[in-house]
């Protein structure tokens, strides 16, 4: 199998070390988390005045730390590379295949299986099927904004990355009502269309132009010179916004971790069952269909993650503020970062058996061509 799948496509400056800090940003993570929780109850007069600064349920506080996170990643891509990510067509239909034709209805099956009947005795009788619900409508969103922070952290090919973020938010402004409608069993549902919008805007469509424009200064006046000076210095906030954003969850929802510390826990098997079911088998696809490590990275962690601004907002549209589908969805947000870095740890370290996989399938290839 040759072709321009194979290729890294347009060379990007290179990520910097973050040394210390970065090599244990596993410890970091749990710091915070229990900071969080902590912080959270110390001082819950602040959190819940941050948590309330909203705007279509899209939490401003949030959006400007996704904003530090992601804008610094995207003064990486360069326009004019972009026509080139039609050659990277098998990581893209690797990942749309898993997002909207597996995702959705893995999670449905495992919803069933764990919340329906394995854990059905430990959770409250009247809020099974609301719980079902929650994971359904996690699932049936693919991240966007915070798969750029994923991608970065595993040398991910930024054009690529941009170009399928994209590709699923197009996808989803058509599909997410239809496929929700149809898991849940309902002949129509109430698309906070507001809060789909708002976000792709703030997280898509917004920070890419500030990026452009920022890119377009630093190059114009300094040269790339100047563009690598600037990432470099932004890479340590970037990590920082990330570890800020865990505290502000973490703060947020202490309150209901404490309360009910074990539907918590329950409710976050499926979802981490389905995080690491649904991202090995993109890996597993894009390896199989020869696609380069740069692009099966990215692949594997979009098929992963979820949009869960917008599976929250759905969950209170429809069953309201207090619903166990609206805590469901809480919980995919409290185990959206700790469980999406083991990936991106678990892509990384993967790197060797991945090419090698690789290298054995074109030697396989050039056998044949000879014969």
């Amino acid at each position: 199998m040759s072709d321009s799948t194979l290729t890294a496509g347009q060379s990007t400056p290179a990520k910097p070390a973050m040394g210390l800090f970065e090599r244990f940003l596993t410890l970091w993570v749990a710091l915070c988390i229990i900071a969080g929780i902590v912080l959270g109850q110390a001082m819950p007069g602040v959190f819940h005045l941050l948590g309330d600064a909203t705007v279509a349920r899209v939490n401003l506080p949030v959006a400007a730390l996704v904003w530090l996170m992601i804008v610094p990643m995207l003064l990486r891509i360069d326009p004019a590379a972009l026509r080139e990510v039609g050659q990277h067509w098998r990581g893209i239909a690797a990942t749309v295949g898993v997002n909207w034709l597996v995702k959705p209805f893995s999670m449905a099956l495992l919803g069933w299986l764990f919340i329906a009947h394995l854990f059905r005795p430990f959770l409250p009788a009247g809020q099974i099927d609301s719980y079902v619900a929650g994971l359904i409508l996690l699932a049936a969103a693919p991240c966007t904004a915070m798969v750029f922070v994923w991608s970065n952290l595993v040398d991910g090919e930024p054009h690529f990355t941009l170009s399928q973020v994209a590709l699923n938010d197009t996808i989803m402004v058509v599909a997410f009502a239809p496929l929700v409608a149809l898991l849940l069993g309902l002949s129509s549902i109430i698309v906070p269309w507001d809060t789909l919008l708002l976000s792709v805007g703030l997280y898509i469509v917004v920070p890419v132009i500030v990026a452009q424009l920022w890119r377009h200064r630093l190059l114009a006046k300094g040269g790339q010179a100047a563009l690598d000076w600037m990432l470099r210095a932004l890479f340590p906030l970037s990590l920082s916004a990330l570890l800020l954003t865990l505290v502000l969850l973490f703060g947020l929802q202490g309150e209901q971790i404490l309360r009910q510390p074990l539907v918590i826990a329950l409710l976050a098997v499926p979802i981490l069952i389905q995080v690491y079911f649904n991202a090995g088998l993109a890996y597993w696809l894009n390896r199989r269909l020869g696609v380069a490590w740069c692009v099966a990275g990215p692949s594997a962690l979009i098929g992963a993650s979820n949009f869960f601004e917008l599976a929250v907002a759905t969950a209170i549209a429809l069953f309201g503020l207090q619903s166990g589908a609206a805590l469901a969805t809480v919980v995919g947000v409290l185990v959206e970062v700790p469980v999406m870095l083991s990936v991106v740890r678990i892509v990384s370290r993967s790197k060797g058996w991945y090419e090698r996989g690789i290298a054995t399938r074109l030697s396989a290839a050039g056998q044949e061509t000879v014969l």
